[in-house]
């Protein structure tokens, strides 16, 4: 009898009890789906850029501290000295330019073939290279007019005075950067290559095809790659 009345309670204040808590039930039901598609858009800001322009960059994300260079590229450098052994003097050290990091990295590494020791530096590449101004280099093109970078191997040759001060001309020695010299690609100071920058946009300006340098780094670049070195710029 007591568990029959208490049945009868319960389906007498049903529908009371549902109407009483039918506006928590529809929230909870709406707050999950927000958490659902929150979660989805969380996913989508974690997942990989396809392209560098679908990268953001933020304010202060430059980085002082670049690491080794990649034993990829650098095993390339090392076969493109081997492979150019008579026009290359200098057999002890490689200038080594990745571009495949972006432009807020030191990523212009001057390498000891000695001891194996290496410094970094920050570097820009041409406009043509990145139209977008994404701070990552997209192409590389040897098109005269065309203010890209250009992958490959370089012979460094004589300073000179420009526009930009002291500066070291570059020969290409291979097909795809052997237009350099009557593009006038070279190694240059310039000012839009700077940590400030790097805080202010996430990224250094570009340059019109050049190996453009900090102000402050220059002296030592030019010091250490001096005129008979090999230069190597590529991807990995």
């Amino acid at each position: 009898m007591r568990l029959t009345v208490l049945v009868l309670r319960r389906n007498a204040c049903w529908p009371l009890l549902l109407a009483s808590v039918h506006p928590y039930l529809f929230v909870m039901i709406i707050g999950r789906r927000h958490f659902i598609q929150s979660a989805i858009a969380g996913a989508g800001l974690l997942a990989v850029p396809s392209t560098a322009t679908d990268i953001v960059f933020a304010p202060g994300t430059g980085s002082n501290s670049a690491g080794a260079p990649s034993p990829l590229l650098l095993s390339r450098a090392k076969a493109a000295l081997d492979m150019h052994k008579n026009r290359i003097r200098n057999h002890d050290l490689i200038a080594l330019a990745d571009f495949s990091k972006p432009s807020r990295d030191p990523r212009f590494y001057i390498v000891d073939l000695r001891n194996g020791s290496s410094a970094h530096y920050l570097v820009a590449h041409g406009k043509g290279s990145d139209p977008s101004h994404s701070g990552w280099v997209q192409n590389f093109s040897n098109v005269h007019g065309s203010e890209a970078t250009s992958a490959g191997s370089y012979l460094v040759s004589d300073t000179y005075i420009g526009q930009y001060g002291e500066s070291r001309r570059l020969i290409g020695l291979d097909p795809q950067n052997d237009q350099a010299e009557a593009r006038a690609i070279v190694i240059h100071p310039a000012w839009y290559v700077n940590q400030s920058l790097i805080q202010d946009q996430g990224k250094i300006g570009r340059s019109q095809g050049c190996f453009a340098f900090a102000k402050n780094d220059i002296n030592v670049i030019l010091e250490r790659v001096a005129p008979g070195c090999l230069l190597y710029a590529d991807k990995v």
